[in-house]
């Protein structure tokens, strides 16, 4: 036997070794896991950071991900989406019926509000610039953001066909884990729910990243704090 082969084996033997500790320990205490028992996992199910801290670790996973994080208070908000649709140079926004008119007040651009009077087509949402939208929490942990349908966020296709993405996320929406998320979200339990770390992108071509495949290519985050 080659060396490789011998230490594949002994991993091999290992990775068994472990799984029939565990599966003896599942067996002797069916119930929840007590500390420190052997083989037993322990896992978090909320989360321990300070406030401050979930929204700079959000901040920075997204920023891993390839989207733009901006940076407001509540008071500010309407004004810091006014100045993303400038910098995007976007004119055509298509918004979800419950997004509230205070949010795109200041913004100078043509809002086309999806559902009314119309649901649009995909050739219609093709041809905006870009949606702008609301969120139903964010992951710190994980730098994932979860639309769920509600009025300010709207059907799952006004985030996935044009080309570029705005979403507001509020402080308080912001949970350190995901246990935390799917707590929140259970009421959206039976809705079709989005759940979105970055820019849509694969890598299933010859390993090459590719944006823009299965969404929209450009991600902008305003996290507005209280």
């Amino acid at each position: 036997m080659s060396p490789r082969g011998a230490s594949d084996g002994g991993a091999r033997a290992e990775v068994l070794a472990r799984i029939r500790q565990a599966n003896a320990a599942a067996a002797r205490d069916p119930g929840r896991p007590q500390p420190g028992a052997p083989g037993r996992a322990e896992y978090r199910t909320a989360g321990e950071r300070s406030r401050a801290d979930l929204l700079d670790l959000l901040a920075g996973r997204l920023t891993d991900y390839k989207a733009t994080v901006r940076r407001t208070t509540a008071a500010g908000l309407a004004a810091e989406v006014a100045a993303a649709l400038a910098d995007r140079g976007a004119r055509r926004i298509v918004v979800p019926p419950g997004l509230g008119p205070a949010i795109t007040a200041a913004a100078g651009a043509e809002f086309i509000t999806d559902g009314r009077p119309e649901v649009l087509s995909p050739a219609a949402l093709d041809a905006c610039d870009g949606a702008l939208t609301g969120a139903a929490v964010a992951i710190a942990e994980t730098g994932t953001i979860v639309l769920d349908g509600s009025p300010d966020q709207g059907r799952r296709a006004i985030t996935l066909v044009p080309d570029y993405h705005l979403c507001i996320v509020r402080a308080g929406q912001v949970v350190e884990l995901v246990p935390e998320a799917v707590a929140r979200l259970a009421p959206a339990a039976d809705r079709p729910l989005t759940w979105i770390s970055g820019p849509s992108a694969t890598s299933d071509i010859e390993l090459e990243r590719v944006e823009g495949v299965h969404g929209p290519r450009t991600l902008v985050v305003i996290l507005a704090e209280d």
